[in-house]
């Protein structure tokens, strides 16, 4: 039998220059600063955050207290770290901000604090690499200064989005304009009060390649046509930014608007999800980290039967398990960040897969047992366990569900057991 050889190889870096999980001294510095303003200004302000949200009547009311963490933030340098330009962001690498971007999961309001939030994390790196000098101007710098907010518009109602391929909104070329017809749903951000510009991605071409037949193109949420349908809620929460479905009805902007060009749409979405899955993962390991302090702190000072839950072996076992998982989820992570870093998210393709898989569930996991220790209290809302468990269990779907990242690493390691066709006689 004729094994074939793998379809994908790492290059090696250069001898010495193995992988190394200790932080550059710029990142010691952000992680010192960035938990310093975590000590002194997020965790102090949740319940102030949560008060004023409930207060408003509007789950999508903006908290003033968020205006106040944001100046803060700039202040204290620590705005668009995730960004790799010196100019325009912190200019730190992806694995230099990925141990920021776990002290940023720690709370539910940190991320917007520093303008290091999603989707706008990945909508910023797109204009950032993709637009035309016009398009930063108008959408990219709005969005640097915290001034707006945006959304990603790819998912549909109608289609199994989990093949991007599916996708069928449509955009047509109209003479100087595209016009859009179609159904999003899950568009993240769209009900934040500063969402002010879609980056949505639809069919232009319903021929050639597969993968040529989608673009991407900005659209104004004041568009006529554009019309916000409802909020979806998670589990029962309504997210404060939102995940709106969304209405397009002959919805007309320039030709200008379009993104790089005719048929790069999933190239993008590609270049996009790279990072953003290294975000996700670290804010998930974040929430899991405060999850386990949480349940650690709740078995020493709740008694059952005249002791401790900590005193309680299978307590014992949740807790070291949850160290355990929580540590091989980060070196995996920090393994994929360095790979991006040195050999490009090509090369990397199988860790992003796998992380994507591994980090939401072990902090779904963790989350779980802590619920279980809080008892009842912890599906209730007096504790922020039951609202993070909703929302991280929409990282096992967002950006691609399980078994899609599964199927892509299976059939990496079948791949060298294939036998390849023998060649045809001449």
């Amino acid at each position: 039998m004729t094994v074939a050889e793998p379809i994908y190889t790492v290059p090696l870096p250069s001898k010495g220059e193995g992988m190394d999980f200790q932080p550059s001294e710029r990142c010691a510095e952000f992680k010192e600063r960035l938990t310093a303003f975590m000590d002194e200004h997020v965790y102090p302000s949740e319940e102030v955050y949560e008060r004023q949200l409930r207060e408003s009547g509007d789950a999508h009311h903006q908290p003033a207290v968020m205006e106040v963490l944001k100046s803060s933030a700039r202040e204290a340098g620590l705005w668009n770290m995730f960004l790799p330009d010196r100019e325009l962001g912190a200019g730190l690498s992806i694995s230099d901000y990925a141990p920021l971007a776990e002290i940023l999961g720690r709370s539910h309001i940190a991320s917007e604090a520093c303008n290091c939030s999603a989707p706008d994390t990945g909508n910023m790196e797109v204009l950032f690499h993709f637009a035309t000098p016009e398009q930063k101007e108008r959408w990219l710098m709005p969005l640097l200064d915290g001034e707006i907010r945006s959304s990603f518009a790819m998912t549909e109602p109608d289609v199994a989005s989990s093949d991007a391929t599916n996708i069928s909104l449509s955009i047509q070329r109209d003479g100087e304009e595209y016009v859009l017809n179609g159904r999003k749903w899950w568009t993240s951000g769209a009900l934040h009060p500063n969402a002010r510009i879609m980056i949505v991605m639809g069919k232009t071409s319903t021929d050639g390649p597969r993968h040529r037949q989608q673009s991407m193109i900005l659209v104004p949420f004041d568009t006529p046509g554009v019309t916000v349908l409802r909020g979806l809620p998670v589990f029962g929460y309504q997210d404060q930014e939102g995940h709106a479905e969304v209405d397009f009805s002959d919805v007309r902007v320039p030709v200008s608007n379009l993104i790089a060009e005719e048929g790069d749409g999933f190239m993008i979405a590609q270049a996009r999800l790279g990072p953003g899955r290294i975000h996700h993962c670290m804010r998930a390991i974040g929430a899991a980290e405060r999850a386990l302090e949480a349940m650690c702190a709740r078995a020493v000072s709740r008694v059952t039967f005249g002791q401790p839950l900590a005193m309680r072996g299978n307590i014992q076992d949740w807790i070291a398990e949850s160290r355990i998982e929580i540590e091989m989820a980060r070196l995996l992570t920090l393994k994929t960040a360095w790979l991006m870093d040195t050999v490009g998210n090509r090369h990397a393709r199988t860790e992003i897969a796998a992380i994507k898989v591994a980090a939401p569930n072990v902090a779904l996991k963790v989350l779980d047992r802590a619920i279980q220790v809080h008892g009842g209290a912890g599906v209730s809302d007096d504790f922020s366990l039951a609202s993070a468990y909703a929302h991280l269990r929409t990282l096992r779907l967002a950006d691609g569900p399980d078994e899609v990242h599964k199927l892509s690493i299976a059939r990496r390691e079948l791949a060298p057991f294939i036998p390849r066709e023998e060649p045809v006689p001449s």
